[in-house]
């Protein structure tokens, strides 16, 4: 009986501490030169790095919400300038693109999904 029970609140807890999210393998980005007001749109592959004009994009990782729940998606972002180094290296939200936002003089990056 005690058994039954444990796995009673194993099976029934197992949902809430499961991965709430699908990793993908690519991610889309959106890219604006300010000054030009140049906007592209960009599929960069995880692991690898995008080169626009000054600035490189490397995607860490793409992951989506679980299907069954409302969409969104999550990206790790590190980019950089050869002469300042690292300026940005952080999550980003499709949903939520101010939380944390890209502060760069010159460019904007959003997340547009991961597919």
């Amino acid at each position: 009986m005690r058994m039954k029970k444990i796995f009673a609140i194993l099976f029934c807890w197992l949902p809430l501490v499961a991965n709430a999210y699908v990793d993908r393998p690519n991610a889309v980005v959106r890219v604006m030169n300010k000054d030009a007001g140049k906007v592209q749109e960009f599929v960069v592959p995880v692991g690898q790095e995008l080169q626009f004009e000054k600035i490189f994009i490397n995607v860490r990782t793409c992951k989506q919400t679980d299907p069954f729940d409302a969409e969104d998606f999550w990206v790790f972002l590190e980019i950089a300038e050869p002469e300042k180094g690292q300026v940005f290296s952080g999550w980003m939200s499709r949903n939520e693109p101010g939380q944390n936002p890209v502060q760069h003089p010159d460019y904007d990056v959003w997340l547009v999904r991961c597919e």
